[in-house]
């Protein structure tokens, strides 16, 4: 339902209909609306976290942040409706939401840390490296022109974040 008219035009008396199960029902598992949305949403984060951890594990060494970026990217535009549900002012906030979507942020932390070591770079950048990572991969999603994607603007957004973070040469 929510692929097919967005967040507003949602009910639970119209979400129950299509289920085949009663309103009532659906009001003994969640107080309302926003209850099983917030629960919609941090099962998105769940799943975005396993794609997140399998593309770390499928890349090499030298693509691992690639890796993570082109993961996030492709769930966005594959999923967009529940994208746009996990990001939402309202539900995002909610702790369910905000806990599932620190989860999985923790595996680009996690990256970036494992990364920045192998690189002899320590400090205490690391946390802002992981927001840039986060919100280029976040804003390629949101520019992208097609729900089809756009695998060269991914790809011009990493080499640009690989261009800026690519340690220095060594004198």
């Amino acid at each position: 339902m929510l692929d097919e008219g967005g967040l507003k035009p949602l009910n639970l008396r119209a979400l129950a209909a299509r289920a085949g199960i009663t309103a009532g029902s659906l009001y003994h598992h969640f107080e309302g609306k926003t209850a099983l949305l917030g629960e919609l949403a941090a099962g998105g984060f769940v799943e975005l976290r396993r794609e997140l951890e399998a593309a770390d594990r499928a890349a090499g060494e030298g693509g691992r942040l690639r890796g993570w970026a082109t993961a996030y990217f492709r769930f966005a535009l594959r999923e967009p409706a529940l994208f746009g549900l996990m990001f939402d002012p309202e539900i995002a906030e909610l702790p369910a939401v905000a806990a599932a979507r620190a989860s999985a942020l923790a595996v680009l932390q996690r990256i970036v840390e494992e990364v920045a070591a192998a690189q002899g770079r320590f400090g205490n950048r690391l946390e802002q490296i992981t927001l840039a990572v986060w919100a280029a991969a976040h804003g390629a999603a949101a520019l992208s022109p097609s729900a089809s994607g756009d695998e060269e603007l991914i790809g011009e957004v990493i080499a640009g974040l690989e261009v800026l973070f690519r340690p220095p040469p060594r004198a």
